[in-house]
């Protein structure tokens, strides 16, 4: 276990601007089809849909869907 968390943890960086790239890309597409874009609700609506995806996948490892991955 001790060994997952060390390898995890020295890509820590690389995962969270992983997350920071696909959010704010969707973010320059969001204003881009949509001029009259609300910034801040198209943030709000764009956190909903990746964390009901996280909750998901969270959903999967629960049950086992990663086990043999």
């Amino acid at each position: 276990m001790e060994a997952i968390k060390k390898e995890l943890e020295s890509r820590r960086g690389e995962i969270e601007t992983a997350i920071e790239v696909l959010f704010k890309t969707n973010m320059k597409i969001t204003d881009w089809d949509v001029p009259e874009v609300d910034d801040k609700e198209a943030a709000k609506i764009l956190l909903d849909i990746m964390q009901q995806k996280l909750d998901a996948i969270k959903a999967d490892v629960e049950a086992g869907k990663y086990n043999n991955y």
